[in-house]
């Protein structure tokens, strides 16, 4: 594999660079440097963050940045996906502005494009992009988390429309979104992957209630949401009623790329704190033991690094990616999950302390707070280590009961 830009790639690259260098707000970037592990550094309120990142997002839009890879029907610029790697890799730490709009832009939109109406898109996906509106994935259920086909919230017609009922749970920024995209259950009769149907809705619709969870990391970014006789309009219904799982692994084949692309590992922050950590009066890099544990890390991380370099030569060849994405997700949050325990473990009592106590902000520690979720989010370890067996060892699938009869035949416990 050739890592060198081409002559387009190099002046599409200058380009980029040149834009972000005379418009990127220089006053954050050392307090993005110092982001991690789902913390913005920056000393402003959630929704002055919030705020913050539409306002880049909305720069780099209006210039033609903002979503590139995008149709120009849609404010983008039909660039391809080597070209939006590019913008992503000078883009850098500014990049951190935005992750609250990547549901959104990353998984919702990709869905909307390819199975929503062409007057929806024309519509939405420019306020997208623009980050005039946020969106968030309402797909997960207390009952029904690594088993997405098993939701129970309901969509009954109702006159011109649907009426909605059920809950939904772990959905990332619901609080502060304005749009989010909906799978419900339409059929009980049809075996649960049939019997599905994906619908938008507007977030302030009455009888919609988000509850913002606040987690072990005292962050509360994900919410339960309650939907009680909410009314979706049939033009707001994205692809055929029933068909709704169709549209969901659209979102979730998306979700997954986003991740593992985008998931770190967590090395080079260890390895920049044993440079400083003292062990015995020396810094731990220099004990042999740290360097057999910091080396194993690495081969890891570079490893992973490559993976990933395969998945974008794939979409460079206009391919859909294969199961490295399964690999990426599943090797780096394991590994991001032991550089944060290993870590800890060199800090000793310290290591113990949070929030204002802790040693250097915290950061590990919230790292090893935030890990347990990079294991679940977008498919849990077992559904990845499932994905490779059956796609890429060949293996027999898992036996699964309840796949062909009528879903109000599946025990419910």
């Amino acid at each position: 594999m050739d890592f060198n830009d081409s002559h387009e790639e190099a002046a599409f690259r200058r380009e980029a660079r040149d834009w972000i260098e005379a418009n990127a707000p220089v006053e954050h970037l050392s307090a993005l440097k110092r982001s991690s592990f789902g913390l913005l550094e920056i000393d402003a309120t959630e929704a002055e963050k919030v705020a913050l990142g539409r306002d880049w997002q909305r720069k780099k839009y209006d210039a033609g940045w903002g979503c590139i890879h995008w149709p120009e029907a849609y404010g983008g610029r039909d660039a391809n996906p080597v070209q939006n790697i590019i913008f992503h890799q000078e883009e850098g730490h500014y990049a951190k502005l935005t992750e609250r709009l990547t549901v959104g832009l990353s998984m919702c939109a990709p869905t909307l494009m390819v199975h929503a109406s062409e007057d929806i898109n024309k519509t939405l996906l420019p306020r997208m992009g623009r980050s005039d509106d946020i969106w968030c994935q309402l797909f997960s259920e207390p009952g029904a988390g690594s088993d997405l086909a098993g939701i129970r919230t309901r969509a009954e017609r109702a006159g011109d429309g649907w009426r909605i009922n059920g809950q939904k749970i772990w959905t990332s920024g619901a609080h502060y979104s304005q749009w989010g995209l909906l799978l419900t259950r339409t059929d009980s009769e049809l075996p649960k992957h049939k019997g599905l149907t994906m619908f938008i809705v507007r977030m302030d619709t009455p009888g919609i209630e988000v509850r913002q969870i606040r987690q072990m990391s005292e962050q509360s970014g994900f919410n339960e949401v309650f939907f009680t006789d909410v009314h979706i309009p049939d033009e707001h219904r994205i692809g055929d009623v029933n068909d709704g799982w169709r549209v969901a692994l659209t979102t979730l084949m998306n979700e997954r790329m986003s991740v593992s692309t985008t998931m770190t590992t967590g090395f080079e922050e260890l390895f920049d704190f044993c440079r400083t950590w003292q062990i015995d009066g020396r810094p731990a890099v220099e004990n042999d033991l740290v360097k057999g544990r910091l080396a194993s890390l690495a081969v890891r991380a570079s490893g992973l690094k490559y993976t990933a370099m395969r998945a974008i030569s794939q979409l460079s060849q206009g391919n859909t990616p294969g199961p490295e994405n399964s690999v990426l997700k599943l090797v780096a949050a394991a590994t991001r999950q032991e550089a944060a325990k290993f870590a800890l473990d060199l800090q000793g009592n310290i290591g113990l302390g949070i929030g204002a106590d802790a040693h250097d902000e915290g950061r590990f520690q919230a790292m090893l707070m935030r890990a347990p979720g990079m294991r679940l989010e977008g498919g849990s370890d077992e559904i990845q280590r499932s994905i490779l067996a059956e796609r890429v060892l060949g293996m027999p699938g898992d036996p699964r009961v309840d796949k062909d009869i009528p879903f109000s035949r599946v025990p419910t416990r």
